[in-house]
């Protein structure tokens, strides 16, 4: 068991929409249901589940201390460019990765929650990662493919 579990109990709804009215965050309605649309892929709050209750609480939370911080949550220094995104799209689209995979690839490595919140430089690591991943296992692959050839 957690710290967390053991101090806290499961975040609610109730939860949600307090940190999410918050004065560090001080979100829209319509806000709110974006973030949890894109953290879900859900569009009524009402259909969540518990864990994905706990997901979006905890997207909302750190969005609230990167706000106390004096930073803005929306503003990164420097950003993703629109050609790094493009570039990581083909990548994901020739290897025939789907969002989940490569945005747990962004938690594992940099402990964000989706893509779009990388910076430029953790954008560029993650591009080579990926590059790395497909090129090992194009090659798992063909050695995979040349074996069975061998044994026939």
């Amino acid at each position: 068991m957690s710290t967390y579990q053991k101090h806290y109990p499961d975040p609610t709804l109730r939860t949600i929409w307090g940190i999410a009215k918050s004065p560090e965050l001080n979100l829209s309605s319509e806000d709110l249901h974006a973030i949890v649309t894109v953290q879900t892929g859900k569009d009524s709050m009402r259909k969540l589940t518990k864990k994905e209750i706990a997901r979006v609480a905890y997207v909302l939370g750190q969005m609230k201390d990167s706000a106390k911080g004096g930073r803005t949550a929306h503003v990164r220094t420097p950003s993703v460019t629109d050609n790094q995104m493009k570039k990581l799209r083909r990548l994901c689209g020739d290897a025939g990765w789907e969002d989940k995979r490569l945005n747990g690839l962004a938690r594992h490595m940099f402990q964000v929650e989706t893509v779009q919140w990388l910076n430029y430089q953790q954008m560029s690591k993650l591009i080579e990662a990926v590059k790395a991943i497909t090129k090992r296992e194009a090659a798992k692959g063909e050695g995979l493919q040349g074996d069975a050839g061998r044994e026939g």
